[in-house]
């Protein structure tokens, strides 16, 4: 099974870029957990460098990545200038310009064209710590200009082509057939909230108590979920257990 590291980037103290109120590292969670979604669904095995609202540097967020001996590691950002809304469009950056994380930039730039991005192409960046300390092939998306209002309406309107973009250029990568239907899995869902702190706080409480919990936004909610089941009968044991401990729960897929 492929595996894949997503990185939400910036997070806690590093809003990263700023325009109107708007944060990156909150468009980047968003985006990053739902690529995350997509992928799962297709049965790649996929961890996230964050799914709250906290920091780590971009050593850790590297060495997260080298530790879970992935596939590759894809880093989700948004741009910008110093010139708000004289550029718009996305690009994805590497280290160099050669070998996967090349064709990985240009299977995502594609599918983001046709999602309502302007391309701008890929851009070599070997300053870049998750880029230069990752051991696996790594590339950085920048999902368009927070200072742009075109690339926030796309962003915003098209949220879900976004994702399945992102998700198909690296399920293309992967050598994975994008044309076929998702695996389903089974989820058990402990919480659905439109803050994403209420959904931070019970993610944080699952961890203590010893589940394997993460955040999806979906639909405007950020959704509470408990593991990634192929059997059935797996995710009616692991509800029981999380009634056992007094969460009310129901399963997805």
């Amino acid at each position: 099974m492929a595996k894949v590291v997503i990185d939400a980037g910036h997070g806690g103290k590093d809003p990263g870029a700023v325009y109107n109120g708007r944060q990156e590292k909150d468009d980047a969670l968003d985006l990053a957990l739902a690529v995350g979604k997509i992928l799962s669904d297709y049965g790649v095995d996929v961890s996230y460098t964050r799914t709250s609202d906290v920091y780590n540097t971009p050593y850790e967020k590297a060495m997260m990545g080298n530790n879970a001996d992935a596939d590759l590691f894809v880093s989700i950002h948004r741009n910008a200038t110093p010139n708000p809304g004289a550029i718009n469009g996305s690009e994805t950056l590497v280290y160099a310009d050669r070998g996967i994380p090349a064709q990985l930039a240009r299977n995502i730039n594609k599918r983001l064209e046709a999602a309502g991005f302007l391309d701008r192409g890929v851009t070599e960046r070997p300053n870049l710590v998750v880029l230069r300390r990752t051991r696996m092939p790594a590339v950085l998306v920048e999902a368009g200009f927070i200072d742009s209002g075109k690339d926030n309406q796309i962003f915003d309107q098209n949220f879900k082509e976004v994702a399945n973009a992102i998700a198909e250029g690296i399920l293309e990568t992967l050598g994975e057939d994008t044309d076929s239907q998702p695996q389903q899995l089974y989820r058990v869902q402990v919480g659905a909230y439109r803050n994403s702190s209420y959904a931070n706080q019970l993610l944080r409480q699952l961890e203590q108590d010893g589940f394997p919990a993460f955040i999806v936004f979906e639909d405007g909610y950020y959704r509470v979920q408990v593991g990634a089941f192929r059997n059935l009968d797996n995710a009616v044991s692991m509800e029981r257990r999380l009634r056992q401990w007094g969460y009310d729960t129901y399963i997805t897929t």
